[in-house]
Order: C-alpha cells, then sequence, then structure tokens
C-alpha cells in the first residue's frame, strides 16, 4: 500500500481510458507497463471495477503490460438492458483485446472474473496465454452461499441501492481489514451498479448452463489462488478447477478472505509476475 500512496502523492494515478468495442459498448481501463512486455487483462468481480486491481498495480514491474478492464454494466461503462451472462462478458474481453490491439493475453480473472476468464479461454484458446484465477469457481449454481445471496437480497434489490447493502458485501470477502480509503471507493463503486445488473448478473450465477466439463479443453496453464477463509468458493471449487483444467496448479494464501488481492497485493503481484516468467519459459 505504501508503493500506492507513493505514486498518488507524485500525481501519477492512472487515467482511465475508453475502449469502444465492436459490439457499441464502451468499456473504461487503466493501462500501464512497457507496450512490449507480457500483456495482462485484470477482470475484476460482480459489482467491482477497474479499481479492484488498484492495489495490486504499483506492484507489477513494467515488464508486465497491464489492462485492467471495467466490466459492461459496472461502475463507469456502459450498462446496456440485456446481456450479463458470463458468455455475453467473455465476448466482451474478446472485442477490448481487438479493440486495444491484443492477439492474445494472460487473463487475470477475480471471483465472477474467473467464471469470465474461463469462458473466454474455452471460446478462444490461441488468444489465451495463461490465466490467473482468484477467489474463483466452475460455477456458482450449486454454491449455496451465492445462491441464498440470490434469492434473500439480490432478488428484491431496488435503485437506489441501500449504501449498507453494498458495504456488508465487499466486507463479506475480507478476513482482514484492507485500507479505510480503499475500502470506501469499492464500496462507492458497487452503488454505481444499478439494481437491474446486479439482479441480471447474479441471475445468471445460477442460471447460466455449466460447463465444468469444457474445462479439459483449455490448454493454457492455470494459476489458482485461493484465500483460506474465502466464505463464497470453498475449497471443494478449488479442488474441481484443479481436477478439470489440465495445467492448473494451487496456491493457498493462509488467512486470506475472497478478495485475496486487496489483502495482500504485494504477493499477488509477485506470483502473477512468477507466473508470466514461468510461462516465457
Amino acid at each position: 500500500m505504501v508503493a500506492l500512496l507513493t505514486r498518488m502523492e507524485a500525481g501519477l494515478a492512472l487515467t482511465p481510458r475508453s475502449a469502444e468495442l465492436a459490439s457499441g459498448i464502451t468499456l473504461p481501463y487503466v493501462e500501464q507497463g512497457d507496450p512490449a512486455g507480457t500483456p495482462v487483462v485484470f477482470l475484476h468481480g460482480v459489482t467491482d471495477s477497474w479499481h479492484s486491481f488498484e492495489p495490486v498495480l504499483p506492484h507489477l514491474p513494467p515488464s508486465i503490460h497491464a489492462f485492467a478492464l471495467t466490466q459492461r454494466g459496472h461502475g463507469d461503462a456502459d450498462r446496456p438492458a440485456v446481456g450479463y451472462g458470463m458468455r455475453d462478458f467473455a465476448a466482451d474481453l474478446a472485442g477490448f483485446m481487438d479493440a486495444v490491439g491484443l492477439e492474445s493475453a494472460v487473463v487475470a480473472g477475480h471471483s465472477m472474473g474467473t467464471t469470465v476468464a474461463q469462458r473466454f479461454a474455452i471460446e478462444h484458446p490461441e488468444r489465451t496465454r495463461g490465466l490467473l484465477l482468484a477467489g474463483g469457481s466452475s460455477t456458482f449454481r450449486r454454491n449455496a452461499v451465492v445462491v441464498e445471496y440470490e434469492e434473500t437480497v439480490v432478488s428484491s434489490l431496488e435503485d437506489p441501492i441501500d449504501p449498507a447493502v453494498a458495504r456488508e458485501f465487499q466486507e463479506s470477502t475480507l478476513a482482514h481489514p484492507i485500507p479505510a480509503a480503499f475500502f470506501e471507493t469499492v464500496v462507492a463503486e458497487s452503488l454505481k451498479v444499478p439494481a437491474r445488473v446486479w439482479r441480471a448478473v447474479f441471475a445468471g450465477f445460477v442460471t447460466d448452463p455449466e460447463w465444468a466439463w469444457e474445462l479439459a479443453t483449455i490448454p493454457a496453464s492455470t494459476l489458482l489462488l485461493w484465500g483460506s477463509e474465502d466464505v463464497f468458493c470453498p475449497r471443494r471449487d478449488q479442488e474441481a478447477l484443479l481436477a478439470a483444467i489440465p495445467e492448473a496448479r494451487l496456491v493457498v494464501y493462509r488467512g486470506a478472505g475472497h478478495a485475496l488481492h486487496w489483502e495482500q497485493p504485494e504477493r499477488f503481484a509477485a506470483d502473477l509476475v512468477a507466473f508470466t516468467e514461468c510461462l516465457a519459459g
């Protein structure tokens, strides 16, 4: 976090750009690093935005050409009336890569972002250099915590979103406190998401067809990062991914919660860098 504060104090905070996809959707993103470096596209979780990776980015070397994307319906991205299934998000990722001129990239997802990354890797194996899945699952349909949350909280949400709902949701992803200013940022980003998008995305979690059987077709090396105190994606979800993806391995962050990249951003960045170096051979 010291590096993040130092960059901000020096006036070097990242400035969001906009990518207009061929579909007409416009998505904000931030970019840093050497254009000749290893391209990595970061995908946030539900109700988050590119800010989700703001604690991680200062710890990355220039050799990582990083793109942190805000996905449709979230943050300041376009909010179409429909299209909030994981296949829609994966199609946006392909369109984003086209828009910024990336033939292929390492895709690093958190939570919802891991399912988008999986779908993208299944449909575009030639464009997937590697996968980093943090706090992930191959499906949320049989996840009792997610299903109950969708039924008891999300299905009845209306605008404006109650700040207490956003705050409690983000708190539930943590096992340890994070800097207060950053926590307020992620709560504010959650409040930007309209109730209809909350409902549509969570409904998709529990109704989208499963694709666990397709994970065996992913040829890319895959790094699973998981916090041992994750209340959303338990260890059995990680074991299922390990069993399904041929080139997968698991690293456990002892004591960390679902949002492990917020709690331990420096370690997350180091694991990502080591992973990309292994990919380079």
